[in-house]
């Protein structure tokens, strides 16, 4: 991979991929949407179809890798969210 791609795959999945699953569909779904967008946007990027077909195999892996990351609930932080709420009528 370039380096230049490599950079910008990084990129493009610290801002738009996430760890947990709040959708319905799988993670395994999930990763192969988010990949599906990421190479057309890769491409749309300017990237060549040659640096776009040599990672077909490697990127999926980093983008189910976060997408399947777990996450812990935080009780303390809804509780206090919650607090916070109740304390202003208005909600926020």
């Amino acid at each position: 991979m370039s380096k230049g791609f490599q950079t910008w795959v990084e990129t493009w999945i610290k801002d738009h991929v996430f760890p947990g699953n709040a959708d319905i569909e799988s993670y395994q779904a999930q990763a192969e949407r988010l990949t599906e967008k990421m190479f057309a946007e890769a491409a749309a990027a300017g990237f060549s179809k040659v640096e776009i077909e040599e990672e077909r195999t490697r990127v999926p892996h980093l983008i189910l890798a976060v997408v399947s990351a777990d996450y812990e609930f935080d009780i303390d932080r809804y509780r206090l969210a919650w607090q916070l709420a109740m304390e202003h009528e208005d909600g926020d």
